[in-house]
């Protein structure tokens, strides 16, 4: 009879409880690369309540600091509100149960790489431009599913209701 036992879950011949390890570090090394490519289009600044960062399809309880990176979704419920900053200083906020997507972000001046579009799905958003819509006024837009706003360097708020 193999009684060997260690410290690092072996017992005999087997590696116990071993799949969900394998599988999770599989699952964290395929996530790892896409992110790495790309560098943080910004950060939380705020987060109260039910609020989400939606990425790769999976809703993840916000925190202040987060990263946010293009292509992510933000998301609240209905005591939800995420407020963040993008690298370029602008700023989005969203109210309670509202939905933006953040379609594009390219801020590299030196490169003449400057884009932001900003989809807002449903609810309340408020948009104050940064550097890129100084810089680079036609490649702001923020979308509706009923419009697209182009941006001159400018506050504003929507409120998106879904039909």
């Amino acid at each position: 009879m193999n009684n060997f036992r260690s410290s690092c879950g072996v017992h005999g011949d087997r590696l116990c409880g071993g799949l969900p390890w394998i599988a999770a570090v599989v699952l964290l090394l395929t996530a790892m690369p896409a992110l790495a490519q790309q560098p943080a289009a910004g950060r939380v600044k705020v987060a109260s309540g039910a609020a989400f960062i939606v990425r790769s399809g999976n809703a993840v309880p916000v925190r202040v600091g987060d990263a946010v990176y293009q292509s992510d979704g933000l998301r609240t419920g209905t005591d939800g509100r995420i407020g963040i900053i993008l690298n370029d200083d602008t700023r989005v906020s969203l109210g309670p149960s509202s939905e933006v997507s953040l379609d594009r972000f390219a801020y590299a001046p030196a490169e003449g790489q400057l884009g932001f579009v900003l989809r807002v799905v449903r609810g309340v958003a408020a948009y104050v431009s940064g550097r890129i819509a100084k810089l680079s006024p036609d490649s702001v837009h923020l979308e509706t599913p009923a419009a697209i706003v182009g941006v001159r360097g400018t506050t504003l708020a929507l409120r998106v209701v879904p039909e």
